[in-house]
């Protein structure tokens, strides 16, 4: 079971992050010029190193942990 506290660091993570959504940008596979990168609210962020999939994970990580939050705290409020 995660703790409240862990719960509360990941939603500070969360809440410090740059706002949703974001989306990666693959090129070769989603545009033909420039580079690779994950769209976000406010600014683009150029990964180096990372593989498509990484890239892939961590941009839809800014959502995935967002609605598991929420389905934790729903989960947590039912019992």
């Amino acid at each position: 079971m995660i703790s409240e506290d862990h719960l509360e660091k990941i939603r500070s993570r969360l809440a410090a992050a740059t706002p949703g959504p974001w989306k990666s940008f693959v090129e070769g596979r989603d545009h033909t010029s420039g580079s690779s990168f994950i769209k976000t609210a406010v600014d683009d962020i150029e990964l180096t190193g990372a593989t498509v999939a990484d890239q892939d994970f961590i941009a839809g990580a800014r959502q995935d942990v967002e609605a598991l939050l929420a389905e934790v705290e729903r989960l947590r409020a039912s019992k």
